[in-house]
């Protein structure tokens, strides 16, 4: 069984006209909206009578919760069920999200677009660019689209996608920060790239949006230059001072490791204090040193500079530390039923 999920906040047409496509093209996908606080319109009442089910938030939350309200009613009712979810805004065709669900064995599989063609907002193009990029940075993952909506999920993966983080546009990234981190498959499957008069039916906010969407990998990689400006000069003065590099590293390590720690804590991922996530560190902190001395002692040994060594293994390890900080040293625990009872899942009809 699979169920098709589509979050909308103020939808038109294209929303009931998506259903009945994907109704015709496959009937047995259970079709499931969840209405993100929109004003009363007859488009809802349009999709009840296709067969699907509605659930209305009181006010709007935002994507990542009207997401989760829909994964939180799946995991109580079919809890054996596939999820695909789709945008309500007519850029996604029905012959894409037929072909998309039909593609999910598990894992995740993500509808990627080309972004070729002059219809393509200039926006959109630099910022899946830009995603991507950032994305590749902390993950180690090429994905071509980052910002699609339109998603493939195996059943066993919506527990875990209950406890992602993120109210807004920021959860679709986040959901694919966290699956690299656990080792989650990922399917890229092309789909048509659709924007119609300019992406006027998006609801995102340019700038309000990118900032939550980009702030947390911002963030992480600003403290991780700034701790890895310190780590550099304690290393060049440790390394003048003792003239061990074991000593040096290690030395330089611990200064920049306990400034990483406090501005990630404190700023990037807004974690409280706590004996958890101190160990974690710790033991996440003595991971990479162990990986750090055996690199920078590679790289030396094979001609390069000190200086070039310790670059070329910081630029390796950071994706590494975020993935690790991100879901499992800082990250906020939340069970599947505390997420359920907060999602106050309201149906009407």
């Amino acid at each position: 069984m699979t169920v098709l999920l589509v979050p909308a906040y103020r939808p038109d047409g294209r929303l009931p006209a998506l259903l009945a496509a994907v109704r015709r093209l496959d009937p047995a996908l259970e079709l499931l909206v969840v209405d993100d606080g929109s004003d009363p319109t007859p488009v809802f009442d349009a999709c009840r009578s296709l067969g699907a089910t509605v659930l209305h938030h009181g006010v709007n939350r935002g994507k990542g919760a009207a997401l989760r309200t829909g994964l939180a009613h799946v995991a109580l009712l079919h809890p054996d069920a596939a999820v695909v979810t789709a945008d309500a805004d007519g850029q996604h065709l029905a012959t894409d999200v037929v072909r998309v669900a039909g593609s999910v064995q598990d894992g995740i599989v993500l509808g990627v677009r080309s972004f070729a063609g002059d219809d393509v907002p200039l926006r959109s193009r630099v910022g899946n660019r830009a995603s991507a990029l950032l994305v590749r940075a902390a993950t180690g993952r090429a994905l071509a689209d980052t910002q699609t909506g339109l998603r493939g999920f195996a059943a066993d993966l919506v527990p875990w996608l209950l406890t992602v983080r993120g109210d807004r546009f920021e959860y679709e990234l986040r959901v694919l920060l966290e699956a690299a981190r656990r080792g989650v498959p990922v399917e890229q499957v092309p789909i048509a790239t659709v924007y119609l008069a300019g992406n006027s039916s998006s609801h995102f906010r340019a700038v309000r949006d990118s900032l939550r969407v980009y702030r947390p990998l911002a963030l992480f990689l600003l403290s991780s230059l700034t701790a890895a400006a310190v780590d550099l000069v304690a290393l060049v003065v440790l390394s003048a001072l003792t003239g061990s590099l074991w000593l040096s590293v290690v030395g330089a390590r611990l200064v920049s490791g306990t400034v990483n720690y406090s501005v990630n804590r404190r700023v990037v991922f807004r974690a409280g204090r706590s004996r958890r996530s101190l160990l974690g560190y710790v033991a996440l902190a003595g991971s990479l040193l162990v990986a750090n001395l055996a690199l920078i002692s590679g790289f030396t040994a094979l001609g390069l500079g000190l200086l070039t060594a310790k670059l070329v293994t910081e630029l390796l390890l950071v994706s590494v530390s975020f993935a690790v900080q991100r879901g499992a040293v800082f990250r906020r625990r939340r069970t599947v039923r505390t997420t359920v009872e907060r999602a106050g899942l309201v149906t009407r009809g």
